[in-house]
């Protein structure tokens, strides 16, 4: 009889099972997160025609169609946000925002993250790798801004998000010498954290000096001005 290879072909499944699920579960999450913003009106116009439409009403039919409708909705926003019927809109959105302290707040926050994610920040690289959590290691980071202390040194403010869930990190200030360019896109960088480094590069921009991370001193960069000149 045939060797089985139990504990082979279980770990080959099981390395071969992950990828789809993790992608289903990310799925499942945005699925669920657009369908909910409009499956209460889908449940109304459901409930409003019970002859016609109560006869299909099923969660999945439901879910699906304020899925497509969010997708709609979110399509045609972009597209008058980039009209200017759509910006005087916005813009008269943002005044009454402005108005409300708590929400002024959030909503501003996250408007200049997403801006700053689109656009490369003056003076240093968008991906970087600095010194965390300790010297001897590098971790990614994405520049947020740029900016000096009281004595004119220039600084910058780190995301470093964690592996597998880019939504939460740590927010670090760095010294703009201490930083290690690279020329990673922002989706290659997150490709690398959200597959705990299986993609990546394969040459990092710093040398490790076995010599130097044995005094503990941080370890030097190999090409490049931290800079981005």
């Amino acid at each position: 009889m045939r060797p089985l290879y139990v504990q082979r072909y279980l770990l080959t499944g099981l390395l071969t099972f992950i990828p789809i699920w993790l992608t289903w579960v990310v799925f499942k999450t945005i699925f669920s997160l657009l369908s909910q913003l409009n499956l209460p009106w889908i449940a109304a116009l459901f409930a409003a025609f019970p002859e016609t439409l109560g006869t299909v009403r099923e969660s999945w039919l439901m879910s699906l169609l304020a899925f497509a409708i969010t997708l709609l909705a979110l399509y045609a926003t972009g597209f008058a946000a980039s009209r200017v019927f759509g910006q005087r809109l916005l813009g008269a959105f943002e005044r009454l925002i402005e108005h409300i302290p708590i929400a002024h707040s959030i909503y501003g926050g996250a408007k200049k993250l997403m801006s700053l994610l689109q656009n490369k920040p003056s003076g240093t690289q968008r991906v970087v790798l600095i010194d965390f959590p300790s010297p001897e290691l590098k971790s990614i980071g994405f520049v947020t801004r740029v900016f000096r202390d009281a004595a004119g040194t220039e600084l910058a403010a780190v995301y470093v998000p964690t592996t597998p869930n880019p939504t939460g990190g740590y927010l670090e200030i760095v010294p703009i010498e201490r930083l290690v360019a690279t020329d990673w896109s922002v989706d290659q960088a997150m490709a690398f954290i959200l597959s705990a480094g299986a993609a990546g590069p394969d040459v990092v921009p710093f040398v490790v000096d076995r010599a130097v991370l044995a005094r503990g001193v941080p370890a030097r960069a190999a090409t490049g001005d931290p800079s981005g000149g």
